[in-house]
């Protein structure tokens, strides 16, 4: 196994379960130090317990709401304070929820902006001067296949997973002199609770289930990246495909998948 992390500082977001927590044990049995980020306090400090009772790392752990911006502010100032350094930061705080567009709810649209766009932006922008100082650091966004390839009943989700994709595009234009990796992460669904309130009638999960991928798996291919000059990560590689597809032919991808489309 590779010594490329140990005693590398992580900072994850999301990190109370799902592939947050994944990246959370694998980072810890290479060695790395972490800071874990997640609304439940619990959740992280039961994570926490066990992770250093399997291995000599150390880990912090803060409630956060990372549509809060004061609170990110707040929190990341004291990480800041406290671990001096920052190797890798993980924005992987998300939720969606599965709706035609005349449907959606503005609490539920103000909501997935708060937290899949403007919390990553404010998570990233605190570590972003102490990167650039030091003049090393890698920055990854958990973004989506979906904003790569829009589909019906996902137009809230796909948008913020498309502006995403579009401001981690621009940064890793922005930190590219001074030695910053920026990777975006686009994985297909995953078995998670994500699908808990993304699809509240387990249609979609019904139709897709034998697609979705492993918390595991993408755990340890975004794992395995760290510290690497990796732009991207798709999974699984055919969906990608099919994305590059509709860049290219868009029209006739949608006549073409509309069927499939449509299984929300």
């Amino acid at each position: 196994m590779s010594d490329r992390l140990k005693n590398k500082n992580v900072i994850i977001t999301g990190a109370s379960g799902g592939i947050g927590a994944q990246m959370a044990a694998l980072c810890a049995e290479r060695g790395a130090n972490l800071v874990l980020l997640a609304r439940s306090l619990k959740k992280l400090q039961e994570l926490k317990a066990d992770l250093q009772s399997r291995f000599s790392v150390d880990i912090f752990v803060h409630k956060l709401d990372v549509s809060d911006t004061d609170e990110v502010s707040a929190v990341f100032s004291e990480i800041l304070a406290r671990i001096g350094r920052v190797d890798i930061l993980v924005n992987n705080a998300g939720f969606g929820v599965f709706r035609e567009a005349h449907e959606a709810k503005m609490e539920e649209i103000k909501g997935m902006f708060g937290v899949n766009v403007v919390g990553l932006m404010a998570c990233t922008s605190m570590v972003i001067p102490a990167m650039r100082q030091q003049k090393s650091g890698h920055i990854i966004n958990i973004a989506s296949q979906a904003g790569k390839m829009a589909t019906p009943k996902s137009s809230v989700y796909s948008a913020t997973k498309h502006a995403v994709l579009g401001y981690t595009n621009s940064l890793r234009m922005e930190l590219a002199d001074s030695n910053v990796i920026v990777t975006a992460v686009n994985p297909g669904p995953i078995e998670t609770n994500f699908f808990n309130i993304a699809d509240e009638k387990g249609t979609y999960v019904k139709n897709v289930k034998r697609y979705m991928l492993k918390p595991e798996y993408v755990a340890l291919k975004v794992v395995d990246a760290m510290l690497k000059p990796v732009r991207e990560i798709n999974l699984p590689g055919w969906m990608n495909a099919g994305s590059i597809v509709y860049a290219l032919f868009p029209g006739l991808f949608e006549r073409i998948g509309k069927r499939m489309f449509n299984q929300k």
